[in-house]
């Protein structure tokens, strides 16, 4: 039998206001090692003599690491509800980060390190936070997804001067560490007490829940999903978009610092990204609940063509280099909730671990090739010129394959 829903928006949120914060929270722990890697990357190649793709690398592997397991990954969490996965499994990624500081000089053993974050990481990954809010959020849904995924915004905005900061006050060894320390210090009390959704057992779920999971409520099935040209749209545009936001986001000190900017000052505005992806996913939360999603994500996946333009024609000013970052965190505070929320709103809850875990697979192939290839086109031309020239061509189609997307009312659009 279903659990009583909330009618308005205001019910929603007295009754658990607590579970997009603790789900945000888990979120920005669970991209620490690709937000919190930057500023890491010049000076382990530079102690050993590697070059930005070979160090780079490391962060393919764990990302195609999660888009083979995402979808085993989504079925689990339909099955046994998110709660004990995203507990254990941040505890796991906070060791598997820190002992990054451990690797000695060879490539072989730096691999081997990005594979444990790889394991680590696929039981914290977004389908495990965004499942949660689901159960809880109807009406509300898009501002609920946007607090949640303000966690990518918040990791965006901390990760790269802290790491910074701590490299120039420790060394990189100890950064590592130190960083997941005192993140999962400020992090995890939260989640541990208030991440609970609806399908999770155990004696704090509440008593109208128990016995409900997600196949009891309507939905697509596996296959209609699977099968579904949404569902194909939503797929390319997904992996098109990461490829390149990712790589902005990964590569965004280097790209400053080879423009002129000094480290710290390349930090400083590459945090732009993560305070303007705030107001992105915040602002982006409140136009899905009141205007067609597809519309709204056609409109800011095309924000970073401005802030690639902005980069190759601006010749380095600080204005250019802000606005850029600013644009960029617009649209990265808006992409994977336009992407959840067209899933959950043409598909349902049935499924959506499953069918989320197929575009994480997406989003996870193009945060994998993204970075590297965005590497390969400095080793090659020693400037990420090209690579910010085929960022223009990929987030056009992103947004076309988006604004195809029906605008009527979607077969689920109850639950």
């Amino acid at each position: 039998m279903h659990a009583p829903t909330p009618s308005t928006a205001r019910e929603e949120w007295r009754r658990t206001p607590l579970l997009p914060v603790a789900a945000g929270l888990g979120y920005a722990t669970s991209v620490i090692h690709i937000y919190g890697i930057g500023p890491f990357y010049g000076p382990v190649a530079a102690q050993f003599g590697w070059s930005r793709t070979e160090v780079t690398f490391g962060l393919t592997i764990a990302t195609l690491v999660q888009a083979v397991g995402g979808v085993f990954i989504g079925l689990a969490v339909d099955r046994f509800g998110p709660r004990r996965f995203g507990v254990a499994g941040l505890v796991l990624l906070g060791l598997a980060f820190a002992a990054l500081g451990s690797t000695d000089g060879s490539l072989l053993n730096w691999y081997l390190l990005w594979g444990l974050i790889a394991l680590a990481a696929l039981p914290v990954q977004a389908s495990v936070w965004t499942s949660a809010v689901a159960s809880r959020f109807t009406v509300s849904r898009g501002m609920a997804f946007a607090v949640t995924l303000c966690g990518a915004s918040i990791a965006a905005g901390v990760f790269p001067p802290m790491a910074t900061a701590l490299i120039g006050a420790l060394g990189w060894r100890a950064a590592f560490p130190v960083q997941a320390a005192i993140w999962l210090a400020i992090a995890f009390p939260v989640i541990f007490v208030f991440f609970h959704g609806r399908y999770d057992t155990g004696r704090r779920q509440k008593t109208e829940d128990r016995g409900t999971k997600p196949a009891d409520l309507p939905g697509a099935s596996l296959r209609e999903g699977l099968t579904s040209s949404v569902y194909h749209r939503l797929f390319i545009a997904s992996l098109l978009f990461t490829f390149t936001i990712i790589a902005l986001v990964v590569h965004f000190t280097a790209i400053l610092g080879d423009s002129g900017a000094s480290p710290m000052a390349a930090a400083g505005i590459a945090s732009f990204i993560g305070w303007f992806s705030l107001a992105g996913r915040l602002g982006t939360g409140m136009l899905l609940d009141r205007m067609p999603a597809s519309l709204v994500g056609a409109a800011v996946f095309l924000l970073p063509v401005l802030g690639c333009l902005l980069l190759l024609l601006g010749g380095g000013s600080f204005a250019a280099m802000a606005g850029a970052s600013a644009l960029i965190g617009l649209t990265l505070g808006a992409e994977i909730d336009v992407v959840v929320y067209l899933l959950t709103r043409h598909f349902g809850l049935r499924h959506f671990g499953g069918l989320y875990g197929g575009l994480l697979a997406a989003l996870s192939i193009g945060t994998a090739l993204g970075p590297l290839a965005a590497a390969q086109v400095f080793d090659r031309t020693g400037s990420y010129s090209g690579f910010l020239w085929l960022a223009l061509g990929f987030m056009a189609a992103s947004s076309i394959a988006i604004g195809s997307l029906p605008r009527g009312r979607a077969a689920y659009t109850a639950h």
